[in-house]
């Protein structure tokens, strides 16, 4: 099969695949990426078998098709290709949320030389980057990096990029307990949509709605959070989308539980389990687990909700799995401390309940830990971030503080980092 050739059967599987006959356009690439032996055209079809891989939520086979997509780039010899196909792979090792190889991509991304690709594709790497360091936990860093793409989604004019950035940005401000900014940033991405999105594939105006519904949510709006979650389903299950759907399900399980209808939530945390597990999404089981300890909770039944903290903890667990930079030692990396914080609080309120005091010290150390390493602090009033609503303030550095903290002291400029470049140096 010859390039011309190729091509064409490319763009008959893509209206195939916009069509919603996603077996049909998968079983076409395959095809073409078996007989064609034009390589920029099986560079093409790689990529349209990656992001068809994605929402489907096959990561696995995503993953698959990224690593034959980097052989192809080299083989072609072009920094443009290279830098497309790895981002490819640490896209798939963030649905994965194997987030220390995300990173590592990322990084390898932005350090090849200059390309045609880099001013398209930066702000991607920055958001995919940005979404590997805010399932670690490391916020300001995840800070650093949607800020970085909103960048360049602005001085690219690239209004479905910013669309992306919004979501993750209100994925943010929802962990660290700004529920205003959570619903803000979800909003200004419906927003982008309804002006820009004509021609956009609908999943954008799912994935707004989607974390729009989590911060009603969050708020206590639960009809408003519904009315959002029943759109955003709506499309998932037009378009085949199980990451989306198993996301909708969870929302739907707290918006019930929310409302004291644990008969109802606990079914909804079943289906949202089995489609993360199928899918491979840890970090999403985590919550569903969470979620189900909740429910436990408030049904008294205390030894079944540390069962669910116990399984969850381990998940979390496996997110920050040890590594092995060299032959001489073992490291960690980096676990999601948020999660974990969640757990050790729920724990404790547990172990209170029980009378156990040596177990509830030990989970409220480390509790206080985990706030200490995530840096989910203020550092001017010394309150964790993150445990209640409020209202926050990032600045330039992307420190995080209280407003109201930040309003009362009039300080110009950071105080983590006037305390940061004060200590002492270490040989």
């Amino acid at each position: 099969m010859g390039q011309d050739q190729t091509k064409q059967q490319i763009e008959k599987g893509l209206q195939l695949y916009q069509s919603n006959q996603t077996e049909k356009a998968l079983q076409l690439w395959m095809k073409v990426l078996e007989k064609s032996s034009d390589l920029v055209g099986r560079f093409r079809v790689l990529g349209c078998l990656v992001t068809a891989h994605s929402e489907m939520g096959r990561y696995k086979e995503m993953l698959k098709f990224a690593v034959v997509q980097i052989d192809t780039a080299r083989e072609l010899e072009d920094a443009n290709f290279l830098l497309e196909s790895y981002l490819n792979l640490a896209r798939s090792n963030e649905k994965l949320c194997e987030f220390h190889k995300t990173i590592s991509y990322c990084k390898t991304c932005l350090g090849l030389p200059g390309t045609r690709a880099a001013a398209q594709l930066g702000g991607q790497v920055s958001l995919s980057m940005g979404n590997a360091f805010l399932g670690l936990s490391l916020f300001q860093k995840a800070l650093e990096s949607f800020e970085k793409a909103l960048r360049y989604a602005h001085n690219n004019d690239d209004a479905m990029l910013e669309c992306r950035v919004c979501c993750s940005l209100g994925s943010f401000y929802a962990q660290v307990k700004d529920y205003e900014k959570a619903l803000f940033f979800p909003c200004k991405a419906a927003e982008l949509v309804n002006d820009y999105g004509k021609g956009w594939s609908l999943k954008y105006r799912a994935m707004s709605q989607y974390h729009m519904a989590v911060a009603y949510r969050l708020l206590g709006h639960l009809g408003s959070a519904m009315e959002c979650c029943e759109e955003s389903m709506k499309i998932a299950l037009q378009h085949g989308d199980r990451p989306l759907q198993a996301l909708c399900l969870l929302c739907f399980a707290d918006i019930h539980r929310s409302r004291g209808d644990l008969q109802t939530a606990f079914p909804r945390y079943d289906s949202a389990m089995s489609i993360m597990t199928e899918i491979g999404n840890r970090l999403g089981q985590v919550q569903v687990l969470l979620g189900v300890a909740k429910c436990w909770v408030a049904r008294k039944a205390l030894d079944k909700a540390l069962d669910a903290i116990e399984r969850a903890q381990d998940l979390a667990e496996e997110v920050g799995n040890k590594v092995r930079p060299d032959s001489v030692c073992w490291v960690w990396s980096q676990e999601p401390k948020l999660g974990q914080l969640k757990l050790h609080c729920l724990s404790e309120g547990i172990y209170r309940s029980k009378g156990l005091q040596r177990e509830l010290r030990a989970h409220v150390v480390r509790f206080h830990e985990c706030v200490e390493e995530a840096e989910l602090y203020c550092g001017l009033c010394g309150e964790s971030i993150g445990e209640k609503n409020s209202r926050l303030q990032a600045l330039p550095c992307s420190h995080i503080f209280h407003l109201r903290c930040l309003q009362n002291n009039g300080t110009r400029s950071c105080p983590n980092c006037r305390r940061s470049s004060m200590k002492p140096g270490f040989v």
